[in-house]
């Protein structure tokens, strides 16, 4: 287990949007993850972000957190 400051909050805003939430306090329905690339990856072979999020999610949606979760790993 880690705490909420050890991982990052994916959310669906109130108009279906699905972005990563850095801050932690956007409006919308959420799910966190490990701050790893890895951990989005495993997430989205076992659609857990789509149970979790209540929402069908498209493959460009998942490549675009793909890529902003690589952006935020090489910031460290």
């Amino acid at each position: 287990m880690k705490t909420k400051r050890e991982m990052i909050r994916v959310i669906k805003t109130p108009e279906d949007e699905i972005c990563l939430d850095r801050s932690g306090k956007k409006n919308g329905r959420g799910a966190y993850l490990c701050f790893n690339p890895d951990c989005l990856r495993k997430a989205i072979r076992s659609k857990a972000l789509e149970r979790s999020l209540k929402i069908t999610i498209p493959d460009e949606i998942y490549e675009r957190l793909e890529e902003e979760m690589e952006i935020l790993d090489h910031e460290g």
